[in-house]
């Protein structure tokens, strides 16, 4: 005897969303998983060298991470703008980098406050 196909329930769709969301970034091909981690280590690296050497050769705190935070805006302003649907390995690429970024000046403005 086989078991009729449930329907879908909206508690079935919602599971389904999360767990999308949730595990989405572990489906793919090998090679754009690893290109992501990469781009978001990389983004850190830079970050966090960017700020310290403009840190030390123009001596604005405010002016260096303001100018950063203003072009982050900017890559993220031009991606909704220009991006309606799922986003290419380009644009994940992008967005890694620019959360690593984010991270590295935030990591930086804790460490300068403290």
């Amino acid at each position: 005897m086989t078991r009729l196909p449930l329907e879908p329930t909206r508690f079935s769709r919602v599971q389904e969303r999360l767990a999308r969301l949730l595990f989405g970034s572990l489906a793919g091909r090998w090679r754009e998983r690893s290109l992501a981690i990469l781009a978001l280590l990389l983004g850190y690296y830079a970050g966090s060298n960017l700020t310290s050497y403009f840190l030390q050769s123009i001596g604005q705190r405010p002016l260096v991470v303001l100018g950063m935070v203003v072009l982050i805006e900017a890559v993220v302003r031009l991606r909704s703008h220009w991006l309606k649907g799922d986003p290419g390995l380009g644009w994940v690429l992008c967005d890694n980098l620019r959360i690593g970024v984010v991270y590295a000046v935030v990591l930086e403005g804790f460490k300068l406050g403290s």
